[in-house]
């Protein structure tokens, strides 16, 4: 758990604000697993904190979804383009 805080400090992911008035604070909490090795045996113990967004009420807590997905034809296109154009790919998948 230290090293998960720590990287959220060195990555600037946060900031610290006051509770706007009449809004509730979405809450957090700790998922662990477990990384096993081929064998079976604990490679290393993980721990992430996550937001519990479930928790957020449509028209209360938010108004509008949005998730920056790029449709399959936009990158067929570019990869055609890079293609004619000589350019190097990097790898996607």
């Amino acid at each position: 758990m230290e090293e998960e805080i720590k990287m959220i400090e060195k990555n600037n992911t946060w900031d610290l604000v006051d509770c706007p008035h009449g809004k509730d604070i979405i809450g957090v909490k700790w998922v662990f697993k477990t990384k096993l090795n081929p064998d079976g045996t604990i490679q290393k113990h993980k721990a992430r904190l996550v937001v519990k967004g479930y928790s957020q009420q449509p028209g209360v807590d938010y108004n509008e979804i949005f998730s920056p997905v790029a449709c399959l034809d936009t990158i067929r296109a570019l990869i055609a383009l890079a293609a004619h154009k000589g350019l190097s790919q990097p790898k996607i998948f």
